[in-house]
């Protein structure tokens, strides 16, 4: 997280602009260490503030920069996002799956569990799930049909997942913030 701060503070620096430390953090926990996140909110959030008159960044000026944020992001990305989620299917909840494997508490490589899952996709959906109601969704996460957005590693029932390519992942949760269907509450903090 040093690498982003630092990027953000240097980035400010040459405007003479300052950033909330509530600010900061927040867009260093929506990047999950990725610089190109952080030069995306930092640079939205920065015209946020400059539009608005002032030469410091707030948390208002980031909330409202991960919109433009999420439309700003590769076309290619939000092609794998729509693969990876549109079922014809009524009522079907690969959005909230991906959703929620993007919350998961990783390990030091980036892969979780589906046992990781559950708690996430509990707090999206408002309602309790098992692995075995998304077992399915994680499984086809991985098949070329919904864009292999996860890899799967490990024997069965022991399998570990992480995403394929890393900029999905703030990709999804953003995408998740700005349709509403979590809060910052949601998010981990490093």
């Amino acid at each position: 997280m040093g690498e982003l701060r630092e990027i953000l503070m240097k980035g400010l620096g040459r405007l003479n602009m300052k950033i909330s430390n509530e600010a900061k953090e927040h867009v260093c926990v929506l990047s999950q260490g990725l610089p190109h996140y952080a030069h995306l909110l930092g640079l939205h959030a920065t015209r946020q503030a400059l539009d608005s008159g002032m030469l410091e960044i707030k948390l208002e000026h980031v909330k409202t920069a991960i919109n433009k944020a999420v439309l700003d992001t590769q076309q290619s990305l939000q092609s794998d996002y729509r693969r990876a989620t549109t079922s014809p299917q009524k009522g079907n909840i690969y959005g909230q799956v991906l959703l929620a494997c993007a919350l998961a508490r990783t390990d030091e490589f980036g892969y979780f569990a589906a046992a990781d899952v559950r708690g996430p996709l509990s707090g999206v959906m408002k309602k309790r799930y098992e692995i075995p109601s998304f077992a399915k969704h994680l499984h086809d996460f991985c098949q070329s049909v919904r864009g292999a957005v996860l890899k799967k590693s490990g024997v069965k029932h022991k399998f570990r997942y992480r995403f394929i390519n890393p900029l999905k992942q703030p990709l999804v949760v953003m995408k998740g913030l700005v349709e509403g269907k979590i809060d910052e509450t949601s998010l981990q903090t490093p």
